[in-house]
């Protein structure tokens, strides 16, 4: 893996040790000669990962559309700056150019960003590892939650074995390396789209 895009909260949360990770994250990935592709802000989470990167003489890739770097929220040390459009866009362009995912914290884009990431994966349209750094059991109620769309018949399992958990960095980076994509996809192939 020579890139991972990261998905993060645009605050730091309530806890501590959430800043703490992201800013490890952010070192480790540095520190493995991977780039880090995020969201391009300075702000909670995203400026926590970016810095520690940056801080480690990591390459940090930001893909941000116009209308939220006129908020002033555009990280200014980054090795390259995106400028997109539009949020769907924006995603597009992450995945693009990363060789997998990583989420962390974050709300609601955050989570539509994963939800989309995971999707895609399913219908085979990429087959890259998505993981979830459960920071101090941040997603355990997610997780929960996409067990019973299994136990319910929603999810396949083997489509749940797509998401890859742990709550230490390196163990995590280690599952995404050995990671293989299912080898049946849920209904089109890349070419169909």
């Amino acid at each position: 893996m020579k890139s991972i895009t990261v998905f993060c909260g645009s605050s730091f949360g309530s806890e501590d040790i959430y800043k703490e990770q992201a800013f490890l994250l952010g070192k480790t990935l540095a520190k493995n000669n991977i780039q880090l592709i995020y969201g391009g802000a300075n702000v909670g989470l995203m400026g926590a990962v970016a810095d520690g990167a940056l801080q480690s003489g990591g390459k940090v890739m930001g893909v941000l559309p116009y209308f939220l770097q006129s908020k002033e929220i555009a990280h200014k040390q980054l090795t390259e700056l995106i400028l997109v459009e539009t949020m769907h866009e924006r995603k597009t362009k992450m995945n693009e150019l990363c060789d997998g995912v990583i989420v962390l914290p974050g709300g609601y884009g955050t989570l539509e960003e994963f939800f989309e990431m995971i999707t895609w994966a399913q219908l085979g349209l990429h087959q890259k590892p998505i993981g979830i750094l459960n920071i101090d059991g941040f997603y355990d109620d997610l997780i929960n939650l996409v067990q019973n769309m299994v136990e319910k018949g929603f999810l396949k399992q083997i489509n749940r074995d797509m998401l890859l958990i742990s709550n230490n960095i390196d163990e995590l980076l280690e599952m995404m390396r050995n990671y293989k994509a299912p080898t049946v996809g849920k209904w089109i192939s890349k070419d169909e789209t």
